[in-house]
């Protein structure tokens, strides 16, 4: 990680700490959920939140529920897909994923608990106005929900063993990964009380960012440093999937990828020098090796 954005990534890790320390959860429930929500990450999504609140002139203070809450979301998704009847993966950051360190159900539960506290900790966050809380909620459930992530998820699980075309491929992917990516720019919007032309080119840069990550991560599948990644490469293909890189080639994947650069450079140009650390994250998601 940049190490720009080091302090926003050391402040998210405290807030979590704080919110798990102060949650109620029996034993193995709390020590499977720390693990899922702890145990390293980049914590790009909630840098992204701090930095989209940076660039709109909003308190910092604010976003730290918020950021919060998209990263337990982030670890929620991840604990699920890691599960045996989703992607079977043992290893998630180099270490056995939550259902092998805690077994299935227990990590099942985790993810349950993970998803439904980032909701408690927006409700319950009296520095914010109820209209505020009641903005940030609605564009965390559409984002994660029924239309949103979950809707990528299974149009994913769907897509095992059989090809999908470009135009099914992006959908699949700007719901399951972009969705998400693009509400921590909403966030900064929300909690700016940023106008309707601002909060506009916040999402055109999220949602060009949400796949551009994806498209690098299905790069990284075949190019990457498994020690790097954490995980084994070549995941994909072995699990029969379809891929940016398996539709487009290593090549026009990569050309894609510099223009989704360009396509959220250029939505964040009304911010003027205020979206320098926004760009410079963008940068570093599509140059990063793992």
């Amino acid at each position: 990680m940049i190490d720009d954005f080091e302090p926003f990534r050391e402040r998210v890790i405290q807030q979590l700490e704080i919110i798990l320390n102060h949650t109620d959860a029996p034993s193995p429930l709390i020590e499977a959920m720390r693990y899922g929500v702890l145990s390293g990450g980049k914590r790009i999504r909630p840098i992204l939140v701090y930095l989209s609140c940076k660039a709109l002139g909003a308190d910092l203070s604010l976003a730290d529920k918020p950021a919060c809450a998209i990263e337990l979301i982030h670890a929620y998704s991840l604990i699920h897909d890691d599960l045996p009847a989703m992607d079977n993966d043992d290893l998630r950051r180099g270490e056995p994923a939550c259902h092998i360190k805690f077994g299935e159900a227990t990590a099942i539960l985790a993810g349950d608990a993970l998803q439904t506290l980032a909701f408690e900790i927006l409700a319950n966050d009296h520095q914010l106005t109820a209209e505020t809380r009641l903005s940030l909620i609605t564009e965390l459930a559409a984002a994660t929900g029924a239309s949103g992530m979950v809707a990528g998820q299974i149009i994913d699980l769907g897509a095992e063993n059989r090809f999908i075309d470009a135009v099914g491929l992006e959908n699949m992917h700007r719901r399951k990964t972009g969705d998400l990516i693009s509400t921590c720019l909403i966030f900064g919007a929300i909690l700016s009380a940023a106008d309707t032309e601002v909060k506009d080119a916040m999402l055109q840069f999220g949602q060009a960012l949400g796949l551009a990550f994806q498209i690098k991560d299905d790069i990284l599948d075949v190019t990457g440093d498994e020690r790097a990644i954490g995980k084994p490469v070549g995941s994909d293909v072995g699990n029969e999937k379809t891929t940016f890189v398996s539709v487009y080639g290593l090549d026009e994947a990569t050309c894609k990828l510099d223009q989704l650069l360009g396509e959220a450079t250029a939505a964040l140009v009304p911010l003027g020098s205020n979206a320098a650390p926004l760009n410079e994250l963008a940068r570093f998601i599509i140059t990063r090796d793992h």
